[in-house]
């Protein structure tokens, strides 16, 4: 039965994922997902808000009734037009090798990091620790004097908060 031979009432009354069977038994063609609802919501007479309220639970239905099948590239058909042997040609997405980008990637990363080591390795000749040797022991002389000062004052306070 083609689409025209419905009537609009009876086209109100079916389901979306039915009327995208009979677009596909009129197309006789796989259509892009995006065709399928346009076509679908012109039959209804479906607003773009309405639509919108039914496209999450259509997109699914078509998922998961057998009929369907989602080919590459959001393009979808009827599973009854690909002969078994056919589906994995036509359905696989295809992917590009990318092994040289990658090795490319990876050696520009190992090349930087050698960078990295050949600078932290000049730094680390260049650093004099002589002059960590040479502290000044005055240094702690001071440290200690103002350490007893400090102890001096608290143990003042002390004694005035008795008193």
């Amino acid at each position: 039965m083609s689409l025209k031979q419905y009537s609009e009432e009876q086209l109100k009354e079916m389901a979306l994922v039915e009327i995208a069977h009979e677009i596909f038994l009129d197309e006789k063609k796989s259509i892009t997902f995006q065709e399928l609802t346009d076509k679908a919501a012109s039959l209804l007479g479906l607003g773009k808000e309405e639509l919108e309220d039914r496209i999450a639970q259509f997109y699914t239905d078509l998922n998961i009734d057998g009929r369907f099948l989602a080919l590459s590239d959001q393009t979808w058909g009827l599973r009854s037009w690909y002969p078994y042997d056919q589906l994995d040609e036509e359905t696989q997405p295809t992917v590009k090798a990318k092994k040289k980008k990658a090795k490319k990637a990876v050696d520009a990363e190992e090349d930087f990091e050698n960078e990295v080591d050949d600078i932290l390795l000049d730094d680390e000749a260049d650093l004099d620790t002589d002059e960590f040797d040479d502290i000044d022991e005055t240094d702690d002389d001071e440290l200690d004097d103002l350490e007893d000062e400090v102890l001096d004052d608290d143990e003042d306070f002390d004694e005035d908060a008795e008193d």
